[in-house]
């Protein structure tokens, strides 16, 4: 396949996604010099439990055009003191890494990038990332033993990043404070009392014993003709 048709494909892809992402809450997204391949993300944590809850995250994801055979770069643009973000903005993440099985490292496949993933899945593994570090293979070895052996200090500190990262929010954005959850469907006991009601309410004044059709149907005789009829009838 050519490069041209390689970055046609990935461009006509990050449109789309992005279109969908538009829709979401937790995230806003604008583009660098109108680059569909370069994007400015705000990435906004509203898990409550989380020790950067309420935060907005400045971030710069780059794409090539082989997207989505490779994937995006990721990376903050402020600091953030997390046992798995480098200093300089990059993350220590599996979704991150080429294609494949890395027998150095001990990642599956099914943990790295493929295809099959996109940018929101990118997204949600970061905040997930935030919410639930991974310290055995630190990008940030203090953030991990702080993590680790002082909770508090560290949640103090996440809270304190957490206020400086307000002053990026653009003017003008409503930042959301939490996820609604959609509507609940409807349950199969709301159902059966709808059948149940519209028993008791569709009656058509129709006769329940059926003597009235009996009566009529006694009338005729069983080739469909009136018993009563005269032979003359059929000359």
């Amino acid at each position: 396949m050519s490069s041209s048709k390689l970055g046609g494909g990935a461009k006509h892809r990050l449109m789309s996604e992005m279109q969908e992402l538009s829709k979401e809450k937790w995230v806003n997204i604008d583009l660098v010099n109108a680059n569909i391949l370069r994007w400015r993300v705000g990435l906004i944590v509203l898990n409550p439990d989380s020790a950067f809850n309420g935060g907005y995250f400045k971030a710069e994801m780059t794409f090539t055009e082989e997207y989505p055979y490779q994937p995006p770069t990721f990376r903050f643009l402020v600091p953030i003191y997390h046992p798995n973000v480098y200093p300089e903005g990059k993350l220590c993440i599996s979704i991150l890494h080429t294609p494949g099985e890395d027998i150095t490292s001990g990642e599956q496949a099914s943990e790295r990038w493929s295809p099959l993933q996109g940018v929101e899945s990118v997204l949600r593994s970061v905040l997930l990332l935030l919410d639930d570090p991974e310290i055995n293979s630190p990008a940030n070895v203090d953030a991990s033993v702080m993590y680790r052996d002082s909770r508090a200090e560290y949640n103090k500190k996440a809270r304190e990043i957490v206020e400086k990262s307000k002053g990026d929010i653009p003017s003008g954005f409503v930042m959301p404070t939490t996820l609604e959850p959609p509507a609940p469907p409807k349950s199969t006991e709301d159902d059966a009392a709808f059948w149940a009601a519209s028993d008791d309410e569709l009656d058509f004044g129709g006769s329940d014993t059926g003597d009235d059709d009996d009566a009529d149907m006694a009338e005729f005789d069983e080739n469909g003709e009136e018993e009563n009829a005269s032979d003359d009838d059929d000359n």
